[in-house]
């Protein structure tokens, strides 16, 4: 995975610049666990708003998202996904090589390669906000997400592998499309039936409350 950053439009053009910025590792501990809200909750099923103001409310949500992330032991989250309607999500995932990437993406747009350039790749995929359920789902295996990070600044991020597939759900989230909306009528049926298996392992908080060891 490759990161780029571009030159930005003056920060005087950005609202609610914070008095510093902050890096990735300042917001990646300190932050507060969050429930995961569930598919069927509107807020995951409609686009969610840009983010304009890059602040320390919004330094506050990165790290509470990351600190949710963690506590679920997921690669990526974006910001509805705990009931918050901003297009921004964290990443802290490996890519095609097994190198581990962390970041934060707002405002984010994915390129997919076309034609000749164009491999899919299917491997089983899941969700934080229906645990326990997998299902195999194919995917471009490259993918260029686009943005800017949690300081206003642009960004590109090139990713290969589980990062490509990351890259293409956490952008879906923030377009209110969940990997379920990707999937055949039969293959959507046999998840729901998956997730129903275990869906009493997980409290209504969690990753506040964690997983049981049985329902």
């Amino acid at each position: 995975m490759t990161q780029v950053r571009i030159p930005s439009p003056p920060r005087g053009t950005l609202t609610g610049v914070p008095s510093q910025t902050s890096t990735v590792d300042e917001l990646r501990t300190g932050g507060t666990i969050l429930p995961i809200i569930r598919w069927g909750n509107q807020i995951l099923h409609r686009s969610a708003r840009p983010v304009t103001a890059f602040n320390d409310e919004l330094f506050e949500l990165v790290r509470n998202m990351f600190a949710t992330m963690y506590a679920a032991e997921g690669v990526g989250l974006a910001a509805p996904q705990v009931g918050v309607d901003l297009a921004v999500f964290v990443f802290d995932c490996p890519d095609d090589d097994q190198v581990r990437h962390a970041g934060v993406m707002c405002n984010a747009e994915v390129i997919l390669p076309e034609g000749k350039e164009r491999k899919l790749h299917a491997s089983d995929e899941g969700c934080l906000s229906l645990p326990g359920a997998y299902i195999e789902l194919a995917r471009p295996d490259h993918a260029t997400c686009r943005g800017l990070d949690q300081n206003g600044d642009q960004v590109e991020v090139v990713g290969t592998g589980l990062l490509a597939r990351c890259l293409q759900h956490e952008t879906d989230h923030l377009n209110g499309i969940v990997f379920g909306d990707r999937l055949s009528g039969r293959a959507r049926k046999k998840l729901y039936s998956l997730h129903e298996d275990s869906a009493d392992l997980y409290p209504d908080d969690w990753p506040v409350s964690p997983r049981t060891d049985s329902a």
